[in-house]
């Protein structure tokens, strides 16, 4: 099953036959109070920083964040996308959680779009699949709703199961949709990361759907993140992950992904990762 982006000009494909697809998580202003205000007064200078700087790093999709308090969401989100659209030739993965960005968001861009994100709350899907099928964009939908963050595997499938008969009830493809098996900081409890691996290897043994999730969740609170994170990573796709929102710019978690990718037969004669190697090797 493949899940296509495509920006005016470029595709990608996220399937479990197809090298790894990486989601740069940068364009966020979560956390990067200096951003938050740059954005507040309307100078969206930093963005050209950040998508430079994860294109350079390898990122496939750029993951596109709005959500400052005190301003004028769907209008930011939608001269960001604009932006972005200017600057490079990635698709964009529109993130809010605020219906009237998202929408403002798919009407500002060009192409098919990841929608970043919706719960399996009945409220949340009704508000949002009529958007996606709309546009035509493909939906990240996570495997909680209502009740909270599900304790162990069997739980989060039967919430997936409800997003996906949900998704059809709609007359969305299945290839539009992919899941957020949900990854928690194995700081808090050492047995997140087990159950998130058993999600993965559920959901793709019974629907066989794509798979994205916020990577640098598992190290947060942790020394030496990267080192986690990169860790983490190969176990994930050879459960089946196909995707992930992560920080492009860290050499040790791009390597990483491309060496599992490599080992898992998902770079045949391992262009990708000669061709890499190659691009990091000063010129004569």
């Amino acid at each position: 099953m493949h899940s296509i982006l495509r920006s005016a000009t470029k595709e990608v494909i996220i399937g479990h036959d197809v090298p790894f697809v990486i989601i740069g998580e940068r364009i966020n202003p979560t956390g990067r109070k200096k951003f938050q205000e740059q954005l507040r007064a309307g100078d969206l200078s930093q963005i050209e920083i950040d998508v430079q700087q994860q294109v350079e790093g390898g990122a496939d999709v750029l993951d596109v964040n709005m959500g400052v308090p005190l301003t004028d969401e769907p209008d930011l989100l939608s001269r960001a996308i604009k932006l972005v659209q200017s600057k490079t030739d990635l698709p964009i993965c529109i993130d809010s959680s605020v219906i009237e960005a998202l929408e403002a968001g798919l009407k500002a861009y060009e192409g098919k779009a990841l929608v970043n994100s919706m719960t399996g709350e009945d409220d949340r899907m009704e508000l949002i699949l009529p958007l996606v099928k709309e546009h035509k964009a493909v939906i990240m939908a996570l495997s909680n709703d209502e009740t909270g963050i599900p304790a162990t595997a069997q739980e989060r499938l039967v919430i997936t199961e409800k997003i996906v008969r949900t998704v059809e009830k709609y007359g969305i493809p299945l290839e539009d949709l992919v899941i957020d098996p949900l990854a928690m900081t194995v700081g808090a409890d050492t047995e997140a990361v087990k159950i998130t691996l058993e999600t993965i290897h559920l959901i793709k043994e019974k629907f066989g759907l794509n798979m994205s999730m916020g990577a640098s969740n598992v190290s947060f609170g942790l020394p030496n993140r990267h080192a986690v994170n990169a860790s983490f990573l190969p176990m994930a796709m050879a459960a089946g992950l196909t995707s992930a929102i992560m920080d492009a710019r860290t050499k040790e978690i791009g390597t990483s992904v491309r060496a599992a990718d490599l080992l898992l037969g998902n770079d045949p004669w391992g262009g990708n990762w000669i061709s890499a190697f190659r691009a990091q090797q000063p010129s004569a």
